[in-house]
């Protein structure tokens, strides 16, 4: 019997091999001969968030092509493509599409050059996909393509979303306020990723907690009262009294929270005055205030509140021209993976595309992301990863004193297309079907 199990178990690593061998093979003459001028044309032609007419159509028309039930302008530009195949669950991968107005100084041959009237300020400006947006929307054609051609090995209903406006966290609610689970369904599962300039290219980076931070925008209304900058003490500053409560407000993430519950509050603009020798009556604060938990989060939105009114009171202004603390509706829950899912499916990323190419790195960083608006209210079991998009030798250049890996929203940004392509359709293949594959229902699949 233990030679019996020893053979079965050397041809179940064989097939697994094969498979894996054969998906790799297929991703890679698909890039070859579909997948880059696609990603090159996308990169070449970014557009800014809620505008993204062009980037839609072509999604939407790409999507057609691979035999998916099409929907435009769903939430504004977004589009839902759907293909059912018999009984089983609806799983959801999401792409974002957006570009931003940055003007690219990469030095790459397909460099962005378009320009676009900015939407927020009304200005011409520079586009680029200076997030790797364009990765995500070429993996997601990818993936359909890979999908619709293995329909005799999976069951259940894709759901492809092309998403707008993440840059501004803004689509994915507008998608759900559009009706979106009323109109094509509630998923049972919800997936993305995001190619990171901080992987290694062709790396899946997985982890079982929160990969991306809550997010609060808050502005910070001080009222003063005006004078001669040669009298100020006919004055109430409002300059003095914001730097006061600027610094004041270093002490919430210092002294309010514990040392092992992460929090950021950054001040990031900070507008007052006119003239060298007049003391103004108003400043202006911009903040931006980041957790991975609710309790953190009202923690600092509270102190932010205590500390500005109470230093207007230190101050000497009267109640009626306290600060006044504004929390925008631009804010986005932290985005928490479904632990047992991710481990779900680090085992069938391993045991596909590579035990080498799966890895944990952990995010050093608070980025947002305004994914979490699909996957609560109701709760739908999740998991958002990483593909690496920069190549281990510019890693390796950096390391030893040359130019460093440029972040994400930089105007230096590039990834490696083929390696970041190829991993994110496969790896997001891999996960499609861990969790309808035909294999999975009866218990054979790779994370069982």
């Amino acid at each position: 019997m233990p030679h019996r199990t020893a053979i079965l178990l050397v041809a179940l690593l064989a097939a697994a091999t094969a498979s894996a061998s054969e998906l790799g093979e297929a991703v890679k003459k698909d890039y070859d001969e579909y997948l880059w001028p696609l990603f090159d044309h996308f990169h070449r032609n970014p557009e800014l968030s809620t505008v993204e007419f062009k980037t839609a159509r072509r999604m939407a028309e790409e999507l057609r092509k691979a035999g998916y039930e099409v929907t435009e302008q769903v939430g504004g530009t977004g589009v839902v493509a759907i293909l059912e195949n018999g009984d089983g669950p609806t799983v959801m991968m999401r792409a974002d599409m957006d570009g931003l107005p940055i003007e690219e100084k990469s030095g790459l041959e397909n460099a962005s050059r378009k320009q676009q009237r900015d939407p927020v300020t009304g200005n011409i400006v520079y586009t680029m996909h200076a997030c790797g947006h364009d990765v995500h929307i070429t993996s997601l054609v990818g993936t359909a393509r890979q999908m619709a051609a293995r329909r005799d090995d999976w069951r259940g209903t894709l759901m492809l979303i092309v998403q707008p406006a993440e840059e501004r966290v803004l689509g994915a609610r507008a998608m759900r306020d559009d009706g979106l689970w009323e109109r094509f369904g509630t998923p049972d599962y919800a997936l993305a990723f995001h190619v990171s300039s901080s992987n290694v290219a062709g790396v899946v980076n997985v982890s079982e907690g929160s990969p991306y931070a809550g997010a609060d925008t808050v502005d910070i209304i001080v009222h003063g009262v005006g004078a001669h900058g040669a009298s100020p003490h006919r004055a109430r500053d409002p300059i003095v009294l914001g730097s006061q409560i600027v610094l004041a407000l270093q002490t919430l993430v210092s002294r309010e929270l514990s040392p092992r519950d992460p929090g950021v509050v950054t001040v990031g603009s900070f507008h007052s005055g006119t003239k060298h020798n007049i003391i103004p009556d108003r400043a202006h604060l911009q903040l931006t205030v980041r957790n991975i938990s609710e309790e953190t989060r009202q923690t600092l939105l509270a102190g932010i509140e205590r500390i500005a009114e109470n230093m207007g009171r230190v101050a000497g202004l009267p109640e009626d021209k306290l600060p006044e603390v504004i929390v925008s509706d631009e804010s986005v829950p932290p985005t928490n993976n479904d632990p047992a899912l991710a481990r779900r499916l680090r085992e069938a990323w391993a045991g596909n595309i590579g035990e080498e190419r799966v890895v944990h790195v952990p995010t050093k960083g608070m980025g947002a992301e305004d994914f979490p608006f699909f996957t609560v209210d109701p709760e739908i079991p999740s998991v958002y990863w990483a593909v690496g998009g920069t190549p281990k030798e510019d890693f390796d250049r950096e390391a030893a004193g040359g130019p460093p890996v440029p972040s994400h929203h930089s105007p230096l940004f590039k990834i490696a297309p083929e390696p970041s392509v190829r991993a994110g359709v496969e790896s997001t293949v891999v996960a499609l079907m861990e969790l309808m594959g035909t294999d999975a229902a009866s218990g054979a699949g790779a994370g069982q």
